[in-house]
């Protein structure tokens, strides 16, 4: 398979120089990697809730905050040799519940707020999301691996959570919604000749 490169917004992790003395406490204190990932799953359902009730600034802020345990999981997971294949399906299903709750919570605020171009493009962003990991995730099933993409979670997770901080949720749900969509396209497209290729791999951001 050919190697496959493409661009991407964000890192797939924060240093190491950051993330290590953060997980090195965690693993003290004897936090597990499923305890951050269902705290992570709690916290973004909240914010879900929050932005359904119309609380923009306090969901914004518990996004980043949840999602956060996203780059902690993984790490704390490696450190105490609990890296496994069971807390990979239960960190990516979780990520997409995480991601798909926030969405809703945006889609219920803006049917109860009249405001139905933003339900829509809440709408065509949870189906992009979802697409743009499910790519992925059937490449992989095929034999290949694919991990690269313009607009992954990463992404997606800052600009809302910002967008719901300082208010301009209208034009990052137009961005949500057509750079999901691209993105998926991309995979789809980068997917085929790293499945079509004797061999190779396409690396990059989850």
């Amino acid at each position: 398979m050919a190697r496959v490169t493409s661009m991407k917004l964000l890192p797939s992790r924060a240093p190491a120089s950051v993330l290590g003395p953060i997980v090195a406490v965690l693993a003290r204190a004897g936090v597990t990697p499923n305890m951050l990932s269902v705290t992570g799953l709690l916290g973004n359902g909240a914010a879900g809730l929050l932005v359904a009730r119309g609380d923009l600034i306090a969901a914004g802020i518990v996004m980043l905050l949840a999602s956060g345990l996203d780059m902690l999981d993984g790490a704390l997971a490696r450190a105490t040799g609990k890296a496994g294949p069971v807390g990979a399906l239960l960190d990516s299903t979780f990520d997409r519940v995480s991601e798909a709750a926030v969405l809703f919570g945006v889609l219920w605020y803006a049917l109860d707020g009249g405001h139905d171009d933003q339900a829509a493009l809440a709408f065509v962003a949870i189906v992009g999301s979802l697409l743009v990991s499910y790519v992925r995730a059937r490449v992989e099933g095929l034999g290949g691996r694919l991990t690269d993409g313009l607009f992954t979670r990463a992404e997606r997770v800052v600009l809302l959570a910002l967008a719901l901080i300082f208010g301009f949720l209208r034009g990052a749900l137009w961005v949500l919604a057509v750079l999901t969509l691209v993105t998926a396209a991309q995979r789809l497209y980068l997917g085929a000749r790293v499945l079509g290729g004797p061999g190779g791999t396409a690396g990059g951001t989850p």
